[in-house]
């Protein structure tokens, strides 16, 4: 059945298409940003700031996010599958390599909040606040031109990964070429959204223009609406205190963990960024076969499954200390990503009316995440420095296990509080 359906959707334009801007978006975004933690703390080839200074740029980052992905969900909701927001964010990323260069490494240098607060507005715009809307959008894309969206989401992943195992070997060198890295794929990525336009795309487009009411365009009021729903911020307290962990401690800590468990450091860095894309590559296998799991055993059950492994993950990491168990570890990310990210994205089709979907994942999901950001990665930060990885990852880890308990309790079973697209029987 499987293989049935790849077959179906290799020969789907709309997912040829969408598959593409995935890979090239996640490429350009992965070839620096799987090292940026590491070019922020590294003395030998990066700014060389301690733990509390890069939890400051993560918490700013994602202050600088969260407005921006209120603003990208409410704009896409409105251009529904026009790809203007796209366009935009693609522009910025062929221009990542001057930013980092002649702008934001030198600003953070001599005048260290200005260069984290321009830094935070460019790379959200770019990157950080884009990836929602372009995931939001090619889910949208999935269900009106009749393709899986976890395959083409897949391909995100297998072009992160492959820039991951790319950018392991070229950081070392000088991690301008990761920028520039950056650049030249985000090139790439502009050109596919402005003249790659598969025909029944433009059909719909016109379609669209022809039958567009007032009833189904989601207006500022019906947006603001989902904020009165209990149900919504349930979900929000939820992603907080489990996903956001995806960023303070995969991006904000485990990147100088590893390579310290190393005897050199240019050693850590070329093992973590082989062992980065692997694992990366098994996700993106992952997320082809997650919605078969999530079809057999539900939406919840795939989410609380989900939370399990990252609990056990970074709880494990807490405890050993050994490079080859710890990578063991890592390849647990490969299951914890798609289980996550796929069940909570249907989570929000399912229980919440689906022409507000972009704006839904943005204030549930993104938004909630950096929100979660900014209240830990600083204090997370500054325990870090203070007590060491260890104890900082039994914190979390102890965290995401009383989240994972109070998501077991008010989160909407499949087949109640059903507003949305019913799951298949």
């Amino acid at each position: 059945m499987n293989w049935q359906l790849t077959i179906k959707n290799l020969k789907n334009p709309s997912y040829l298409q969408s598959s593409t801007t995935m890979f090239l978006f996640f490429a350009s975004w992965g070839i620096w940003w799987s090292f940026f933690q590491l070019w922020l703390t590294s003395k030998q080839n990066g700014l060389g700031l301690s733990g509390s200074q890069v939890g400051t740029v993560f918490s700013i980052n994602s202050i600088a996010s969260l407005v921006l992905m209120f603003i990208y969900g409410t704009l896409q909701d409105q251009l529904f599958i026009k790809r203007h927001l796209l366009i935009f964010n693609a522009v910025l990323a062929t221009l990542i390599a001057p930013f980092f260069i002649f702008i934001y490494s030198p600003l953070i240098k001599t005048h260290f909040l200005l260069g984290v607060w321009l830094g935070a507005i460019f790379l959200s715009a770019a990157y950080l606040s884009a990836v929602g809307v372009l995931e939001a959008t090619t889910e949208r894309f999935s269900r009106v031109f009749g393709f899986a969206y976890g395959q083409a989401r897949a391909w995100g992943s297998f072009g992160y990964a492959l820039a991951a195992l790319i950018a392991g070997f070229i950081f070392v060198k000088d991690p301008n070429l990761n920028f520039i890295g950056g650049s030249v794929i985000g090139l790439f990525l502009l050109l596919d959204l402005l003249f790659w336009r598969p025909q029944e795309e433009l059909d719909a487009l016109k379609a669209i223009d022809e039958l567009k009411t007032d009833s189904s365009t989601p207006k500022l009021k019906d947006m603001l609406a989902l904020l009165k729903l209990p149900v919504l911020w349930q979900i929000i307290i939820f992603v907080m205190f489990s996903w956001t962990f995806y960023n303070v401690f995969d991006q904000q800590m485990f990147p100088e963990f590893y390579t310290s468990l190393f005897s050199s450091t240019t050693l850590g860095q070329q093992t973590y960024g082989t062992l980065n894309s692997i694992q990366v590559f098994v996700e993106a296998l992952m997320l082809g076969l997650v919605p078969l799991l999530m079809h057999k055993i539900g939406v919840k059950k795939t989410l609380m499954l989900g939370t399990t492994i990252m609990f056990l993950r970074i709880g494990l990491c807490g405890l050993i200390s050994d490079p080859i168990a710890i990578s063991c570890v890592k390849m647990l990310h490969s299951l914890e990503v798609p289980l996550f990210v796929l069940s909570i994205f249907r989570y929000f089709t399912l229980h919440f009316d689906t022409k507000l979907s972009a704006t839904l994942y943005m204030i549930g999901f993104q938004i909630a995440a950096q929100v979660g950001q900014v209240i830990l990665s600083t204090p997370l930060g500054i325990l870090r420095d203070s007590f060491g990885y260890s104890t900082t990852f039994k914190i979390i880890a102890l965290i995401v296990l009383v989240t994972g308990i109070y998501g077991y309790f008010i989160i909407k079973n499949d087949n109640e509080f059903v507003n949305g697209q019913p799951l298949e029987k």
